[in-house]
């Protein structure tokens, strides 16, 4: 079986590079075109979670996508992105330029094999830590603490919190090498201690820790582990006003087998990546879309069908693709770094 799985990603390795070579990505960045925006194209072979890739590029780079266009029928992949920087200006930087070209052209420094997994970037130089359990006041404090004790040095960190729940990413080294941290009995300890604070009044939903030196991106981790933990499953006691609840619609395009997803909400940095991460998480293809944030509220607009080529079945996963969307949404907003 081991055998025939390495095989089969063998043969994908190759199967990618020889598509790479017949049609290799063009990205075009154009400071002319628009009066207020950079333009940026990018043209390449179709694949899943292509856009993704694409839009956490931009987004990494702490770009804002005033505009965007996205077509992805058939075995071509068309977007063309209007970005700015923080301030509101066209990107001139050309080390911004060239970073961008090198990640999405024909030169793209990304392996294939980690193009496949969309979202992640290497940590092997710090151990990483995954938490999620009940929300309450001081528990971030009580988990540094916890951490302080065992002599591990906080690099970084990441929380969110919503719907009483609350998922965090850590990057730790050990205090004394500044190295990740390696020995299994320590990192038993971490994990045990960790668990006991993060247990909370939710006794249908255990706390879980997770230690390790893999691949993640900070991100698309967070909105996979809430996903998981189900914070899209509104409370009884749901406290979110009705006015600041992000407007998400649902419909299905009968003549072209798509369900058609709406959204508007108030613009914020990184809300384009919220979404196209939870729609490839959910198993959704984006196949057209439209993008427009100039003013304080942002519209969104995707033509989707799932993996398996289907629209929106029934109106029990439209109310989930609704939810879920709004839990992206709302869940960046309580977000805490450290």
């Amino acid at each position: 079986m081991e055998a025939s799985v390495s095989y089969s990603s063998t043969m994908d390795d190759e199967y990618e590079k020889f598509i790479k070579r017949m049609n290799p990505p063009r990205v075009v960045v154009d400071n002319e075109s628009c009066k207020n925006a950079t333009v940026i194209q990018v043209d390449s072979a179709n694949k899943h979670g292509i856009l993704l890739e694409v839009v956490q590029v931009l987004t990494d780079l702490n770009l804002m996508i005033t505009k965007a266009y996205i077509c992805s029928d058939g075995g071509w992949f068309m977007d063309v992105f209007n970005v700015t920087d923080q301030h509101g200006n066209k990107i001139t930087d050309e080390g911004v330029l060239d970073y961008i070209q090198k990640s999405l052209g024909p030169d793209s420094c990304f392996a294939s094999s980690m193009r496949r997994s969309v979202g992640v970037v290497p940590a092997m130089d710090h151990t990483s830590i995954e938490l999620i359990g009940s929300d309450r006041p001081g528990l971030l404090s009580e988990v540094s603490a916890v951490l302080t004790n065992l002599k591990c040095n906080v690099v970084n960190a990441e929380v969110w919190t919503h719907n009483t729940r609350a998922a965090a990413v850590m990057r730790v080294t050990d205090e004394e090498t500044r190295a990740a941290i390696t020995d299994p009995q320590r990192l038993a300890l971490i994990n045990r201690l960790l668990c006991n604070v993060l247990k909370g009044s939710n006794k249908y939903r255990e706390p879980k820790t997770v230690v390790s030196h893999g691949l993640t991106h900070t991100d698309r981790r967070l909105h996979q582990m809430m996903f998981a933990d189900r914070d899209y499953e509104r409370s009884v006691d749901d406290s979110l006003d009705e006015k600041e609840r992000p407007n998400v619609n649902v419909v299905n395009w009968q003549d072209k087998d798509y369900s058609v997803v709406t959204i508007r909400c108030k613009d914020r940095p990184k809300l384009l990546f919220d979404i196209i991460c939870t729609l490839t998480d959910m198993q959704y293809v984006v196949f057209h879309g439209n993008v427009d944030a100039e003013g304080p509220q942002a519209y969104q607009e995707y033509c989707i069908r799932h993996v398996d080529g289907s629209p929106v079945k029934s109106d029990a996963e439209r109310e989930r693709v609704i939810h879920c969307l709004e839990a992206a949404i709302v869940r960046r907003v309580s977000e805490v770094t450290p």
